[in-house]
């Protein structure tokens, strides 16, 4: 027997009183019943509640939620249902608003989300890196979200569509001059998006080698399906042509591109420098060195 085993029984054992515990170390029915009260006691809402007291209080750091998600299933049932829609909450209430229509502090919570809640909040903290350049994936400080640069990746016949997309996050290539951005976003309503309904018409494959980093599922490339406008190279500073842009079935886009190096007449103006704060989403988090890293 493990050791969480044997003190869920001790603890089991304790609450019952009387001739319940009597009962219960016995095999009794009565023993079974106050057995399944105790149990109740520190099931369901209750839990859920205190634990998330205790990540609100640390911020809901995203590596001990990891780390108490793989301790039993039950834990990774709360944290699915419960702790990562926290997460996505506390450090991007306004996107999150966005995405489900629903306001934050309103009197539910947002219910299910496409792709699920640890899909969300790995894409809002994690960087997924660029596989084709050496560049591994890693947690990030603060990202900004903006639907100004997700305009900026949507087709003139998309442009409906509500796509949140974040700044590059710049990593050094091994053995190349040039930087590499890779960037992440996510569509709102995408099963009933243009840009889903594009794909479809124009019967766009699904890619066989990339998988979406963020929830598993298959996702297309937009560069194979010529959905990738010009605007999408401007508004990240990337030389054309050297882009990769993929969106999942469930609405997650990634991608990475090369980035150009810009002189000082690029950085004073930028042709698609329309300001939207309103429409930006922060997330608020710590890197290992305090510092943000991206």
């Amino acid at each position: 027997m493990s050791d969480g085993a044997r003190n869920t029984r001790r603890f089991l054992g304790a609450s019952s009183s009387g001739a319940g515990s009597a009962s219960y170390r016995d095999g009794g029915a009565g023993g079974i019943a106050a057995a399944r009260r105790s149990s109740d006691v520190n099931a369901g809402i209750l839990d859920e509640n205190v634990l998330a007291l205790v990540f609100r209080s640390i911020n809901f750091d995203p590596k001990a939620l990891c780390t108490v998600a793989r301790v039993s299933r039950r834990l990774r049932a709360v944290a699915e249902r419960v702790l990562w829609r926290e997460l996505c909450i506390s450090r991007a209430p306004r996107m999150v608003a966005t995405l489900t229509g629903v306001a934050v502090g309103g009197a539910a919570p947002p219910g299910r989300i496409v792709g699920g809640w640890p899909a969300l909040a790995k894409l809002l903290l994690f960087c997924c890196g660029a596989a084709s350049a050496a560049v591994p994936g890693h947690f990030t400080g603060v990202s900004r979200f903006s639907k100004t640069s997700g305009r900026s990746f949507l087709s003139r016949r998309c442009r409906g569509d509500l796509l949140y997309v974040s700044d590059p996050c710049e990593h050094a290539a091994p053995g190349a001059a040039d930087d590499v951005g890779a960037y992440r976003g996510v569509f709102r309503g995408f099963m009933r998006s243009r840009t889903r309904a594009c794909l479809v018409g124009r019967r766009a494959a699904l890619e066989t080698r990339v998988r979406c980093p963020y929830c598993g599922a298959r996702v297309w490339s937009m560069v194979a399906a010529g959905l990738v406008p010009r605007s999408a190279w401007r508004r990240l500073g990337a030389y054309e042509g050297r882009l990769e842009y993929y969106v999942c079935v469930s609405g997650h886009l990634h991608g990475n591109c090369w980035l150009a190096r810009l002189t000082s007449s690029d950085g004073d103006h930028d042709g698609d420098s329309e300001d939207d704060d309103d429409d930006d989403a922060s997330t608020e988090g710590h890197s290992d060195d305090g510092h943000a890293a991206s």
